[in-house]
């Protein structure tokens, strides 16, 4: 494999998806016009089934073994534990001075969903991480929605605290979501990734519902050196080139034997698994710690894995990433699944601007106020003279008329 080196760096292209987002403003158009009927006919036609509403069972119910309920259970309950960390820093909270009181509070959404893949692969883990902090949140009515029905997706949706399960995919699933028909009505957010179809139909309803990211191809970075296993992280950039066949995976080191030691695993793996259709795989080599922080903060990834020698690497002078690993055993497929913090994480360097899908998303901030009649005219003077600056008549006037 060729070794980049790290100043020559670029983010590959990615296809814009024109197909994908042609395809979406049309079925959305449809079902916009036809209601139920067009996302009947648009799933038989792409999916081959009828979209139907499942009653959830409890989770127990389902065809499971034993060793997959024990699993399932304790990836639940640690993903609902660090949403309930983050769910104690939202607070109602209130201040008063001589003018008044003011004060927010907390308020959950009354309706998500949430997509989960059934193809290419089963995501159960995204049933758990994108319904529990809902849930945590309080979020009443959550809809599970998938274009599979396998027990161990009805299941996870179930422990996760879905409130209802509806087998439907595609940008089609997007469209009942946002617009409302008979079979599901309209809610305030979709979360959870999809097809590029599923992608493309978010970014269009974004007038209409809140989303939590567009989900680009998985990525990881992950920074090395020479202490760690180059078979560790050989296959942890693997594991996330599997994901998608546009994944992109960057192991970064300052080590070159590091590098080729990686490389010959890579070529040795890929040479054993010819049927993976794996993603783009980039070896780069930096000159010190201060060009590996500067590729990291400007790649901002998905996933971000320290791999060095404690204190090696500064996790604060790392500024951008969708969620961070850290040490040699801190491996991104754990986070994948049961560490407890969201593995919903902006792609396509939007983590410099965003982090990755967390109670709060779930949750409004309403902000309040009650001004003291005896104070009234001191703080009005104030407004008053500002809406004269801004030539707004009214406002002044509405203003003075209480005086």
């Amino acid at each position: 494999m060729e070794v980049i080196n790290a100043s020559d760096w670029v983010r590959p292209d990615v296809d814009a998806a024109q197909k994908a987002r042609a395809v979406a403003a049309s079925i959305l158009a449809d079902v916009q016009a036809r209601g139920e009927d067009a996302v009947r006919e648009h799933s038989l036609a792409i999916d081959g089934f009828e979209p139907r509403v499942l009653e959830l069972e409890p989770w127990r119910n389902y065809p499971l073994t034993e060793e997959t309920r024990k699993h399932m259970d304790l990836a639940a309950e640690r993903i609902q534990q660090f949403a309930e960390m983050q769910f104690s820093m939202y607070r109602d909270l209130e201040r008063e001075d001589r003018y008044g009181r003011y004060g927010q509070r907390v308020v959950p959404l009354d309706r998500m969903a949430a997509y989960i893949p059934g193809g290419r692969f089963p995501l159960v883990s995204t049933a758990l991480m994108t319904l529990i902090p809902a849930r945590v949140a309080g979020v009443g009515e959550r809809v599970a929605v998938s274009p599979g029905d396998a027990p161990e997706i009805r299941a996870a949706a179930s422990r996760a605290g879905a409130t209802s399960f509806v087998h439907l995919g595609g940008a089609q699933a997007i469209a009942a979501l946002a617009i409302g028909t008979g079979l599901q009505a309209s809610v305030d957010m979709i979360v959870g990734p999809g097809n590029a179809y599923v992608n493309a139909a978010k970014a269009l309803v974004q007038d209409r519902v809140q989303i939590d990211t567009l989900a680009g191809p998985s990525e990881i970075l992950v920074l090395c050196d020479d202490s760690i296993d180059p078979e560790w992280v050989a296959f942890d950039v693997l594991a996330q080139a599997e994901h998608d066949p546009m994944a992109l995976s960057v192991l970064a080191s300052t080590s070159d034997s590091v590098l080729t030691r990686v490389a010959q695993v890579i070529e040795r793996e890929s040479k054993a698994c010819p049927e993976k259709d794996t993603g783009l795989i980039q070896l780069v080599l930096c000159s010190d710690v201060d060009q590996m922080v500067a590729l990291s903060n400007r790649m901002a990834p998905e996933h971000l894995q320290l791999a060095c020698k404690p204190g090696k690497v500064d996790p604060l002078r790392l500024r951008h990433y969708g969620s961070l690993f850290i040490g040699a055993h801190s491996a991104v497929a754990l986070g994948d699944y049961c560490t407890g913090p969201n593995h919903t994480l902006p792609t396509m360097a939007c983590a410099r601007r965003k982090g990755g899908l967390q109670v709060g998303d779930f949750l409004k901030i309403l902000t309040w106020q009650e001004i003291a009649p005896d104070h009234y005219g001191e703080l009005a003077q104030t407004a008053i003279h500002l809406a004269g600056i801004e030539k707004l008549d009214f406002h002044r006037r509405s203003l003075e008329v209480r005086r």
